[in-house]
């Protein structure tokens, strides 16, 4: 399996457009951070604006810590395409190229060929993920220092410099499991078609249609809305609660965990009886 999983990779990042995720999160992250190098303070004026009559703010309250927040509540919504880029080729790629038989004849089972390219794309995902951590947590903290973490919900938090770190480690965490999802989504519907332009559209379709239906409060969707991935793909902003509720972070983790199960397990299926002889 692990031959098989390095064979998986390396076709993975021969391709160009496995790239294109890396690219952009390397010129987003620093965009965003030398627009909030020369207009943060603006902004944190503008944040703060409701709340300037009742407290005084004092600190590096513009810090690494809160530039990587911002990006990882802007980014996450955007990551899902670059996932879906590389996971809606991971199978609908070898029907495309008419690799189906050649792959056959080697002695491997479906079972392992499947399961060693679903773990390279998750591989691809967490790396994705990875890539975004260092660049925006890393790269903030050596432009603006480090200091308190402002997070503002229903009421101000401020987080000690000894309290934050954890927080972003269980939050990349929780955010690489909500791409996994994306990534088993789109391996899915790769597996149903001989093009990876179908895949790709389609997990970003369901991704977008699940999106509105959880943020329309009517009660037919509030109903559907417990059943739908996308309304636990968030679950990073629950690191950010003081105090945290485990108990609903873990649910929300186990939730998604089932949903990779399930469309890995659906990918399955409906490959051990796809016909790719023909």
């Amino acid at each position: 399996m692990y031959t098989l999983v390095k064979i998986e990779l390396y076709k993975i990042f021969r391709k160009w457009r496995t790239y294109i995720g890396f690219m952009a999160i390397g010129v987003l992250v620093p965009v965003i951070q030398i627009a909030m190098y020369f207009q943060g303070a603006h902004y944190l004026e503008f944040l703060t604006r409701n709340f300037k009559d009742n407290f005084v703010f004092v600190g590096n309250l513009l810090n690494g810590y809160l530039i990587a927040y911002i990006i990882l509540g802007s980014l996450t919504i955007h990551i899902p395409f670059l996932i879906a880029l590389v996971a809606g080729d991971l199978l609908a790629g070898e029907a495309t190229a008419g690799t189906y038989r050649m792959l056959i004849t080697r002695p491997v089972s479906r079972l392992k060929l499947v399961t060693a390219k679903f773990i390279a794309g998750l591989i691809y995902t967490n790396l994705l993920v990875l890539w975004l951590a260092v660049i925006s947590l890393g790269l903030g903290i050596l432009i603006f220092g480090v200091g308190e973490l402002l997070v503002i919900k229903d009421a101000i938090i401020i987080f000690a410099q000894n309290d934050i770190l954890w927080r972003f480690a269980f939050a990349y965490a929780s955010a690489a499991l909500s791409m996994s999802v994306v990534c088993a989504l789109g391996f899915l519907f790769s597996s149903l078609v001989e093009n990876a332009i179908g895949p790709i559209v389609t997990t970003m379709t369901v991704i977008i249609i699940f999106t509105i239906f959880s943020a329309i409060n009517i009660d037919f969707f509030r109903t559907i809305r417990p059943y739908l991935f996308t309304n636990y793909m968030s679950t990073w902003h629950l690191v950010f609660d003081d105090p945290v509720n485990y108990d609903e972070i873990v649910k929300n983790l186990l939730v998604l965990t089932g949903h990779i199960a399930g469309f890995f397990g659906i990918t399955l299926f409906i490959f051990k009886r796809k016909d790719i002889l023909t």
